[in-house]
């Protein structure tokens, strides 16, 4: 066997959503997964830390690319607009990557406690870095962290469209369209009453 498999990262990943999507994310072994494959669990460490890893690898590289997206807008383009471009742009380069699985990655971090819980620190980090990004826009402390949940909920939303409509609109309009949804539930909803207004 050659020391660098041919394809190996993808006959890796393909073998491991298979497994999970058979037997349960949590009952599936690396050894299971590289033997699915035709490989070794040596060629297996070469691609992936572990087999979270498989479902994961790459996520680590979402904060920065927002932060990084989010710096980039015209400085004069208000915070939270400046935010809903940055989270298209990214939403453009990442669907592209990350096209093939993506319904099949959702259905098993789905299934999976654990993968929930890395998939909600993962999404964390992602907050963190915009609402830094935000502040350095001129954007309140208190702002920026509302406006950066609130982003990465819309950028969740629209990933999940995109997964349950089968990939027929591009990741960057199902986040466009999660924003516009959200921007038109909220035009029509009052504040609620302060307790000061509010009956006896």
């Amino acid at each position: 066997m050659s020391r660098w498999e041919p394809g190996g990262e993808e006959r890796l990943r393909a073998a491991a959503i298979e497994l999970f999507l058979e037997f349960g994310y949590e009952n599936v072994t690396v050894a299971q997964i590289a033997d699915r494959a035709g490989l070794t669990r040596r060629t297996f460490s070469r691609y992936f830390a572990d087999k979270r890893d498989v479902l994961f690898a790459g996520s680590e590289r979402l904060p920065d690319a927002l932060a990084e997206a989010l710096r980039r807008m015209d400085p004069s383009v208000a915070p939270y607009p400046a935010m809903l471009q940055a989270l298209v742009d990214v939403g453009g380069v990442l669907g592209e990557r990350v096209a093939e699985h993506a319904a099949e990655r959702r259905e098993i971090i789905a299934g999976s406690p654990e993968l929930q819980e890395r998939g909600q620190a993962k999404f964390a980090a992602a907050a963190a870095a915009l609402a830094t990004a935000l502040r350095e826009r001129g954007a309140e402390p208190s702002a920026a962290q509302l406006f950066a949940d609130v982003g990465i909920a819309i950028f969740r939303r629209g990933f999940e469209q995109w997964t349950e409509n089968g990939r027929e609109a591009d990741l960057a309009s199902c986040i466009r369209d999660a924003a516009g949804q959200l921007a038109e539930a909220a035009a029509g909803a009052a504040y609620p009453p302060s307790a000061a207004s509010s009956p006896a």
